[in-house]
């Protein structure tokens, strides 16, 4: 059976809000496509154009594209970004709004980013939408 996952509002290119199921975090790397693209597929080592929301399970929104109103980019699959990013986006097409649950192991670990309200060991909650690859 599926983990019970978050679930976004909104459709690619909107700023999302999440909505957390009951029972906490599951284990583990989760990746569910929440709407499909039909752009190029995203390989190791593309430079990839995203918009992103990024929320603790179950706490706050730490940081988002969609407030400051640009997209951000940088190579994908090569340990520029967190490995749940890098694990959960290589093989998706541009086009796509893809959610990330990113446990610790994936995320930022046992340190967490205290400066940015993301504690040692929470699980990271993304929403991504795959713009383009440059």
């Amino acid at each position: 059976m599926a983990p019970a996952l978050p679930e976004a509002s909104g459709t690619f290119g909107d700023k999302p809000a999440l909505s957390f199921p009951e029972g906490g975090a599951p284990e583990g790397l989760h990746v569910q496509v929440l709407e499909q693209g039909d752009g190029r597929v995203v390989a190791k080592g593309d430079t990839i154009v995203v918009h992103y929301y990024g929320q603790v399970w179950d706490g706050g929104m730490f940081d988002n594209s969609y407030d400051r109103g640009a997209t951000i980019d940088f190579p994908i699959g090569v340990g520029a970004v967190i490995g749940g990013w890098d694990q959960g986006l290589v093989g998706q097409s541009t086009g796509s709004r893809v959610l990330l649950s990113i446990p610790p192991e994936h995320g930022y670990g046992t340190r967490g980013v205290p400066q940015a309200g993301i504690g040692g060991g929470d699980t990271l909650v993304f929403v991504i939408d795959l713009v383009d690859v440059k």
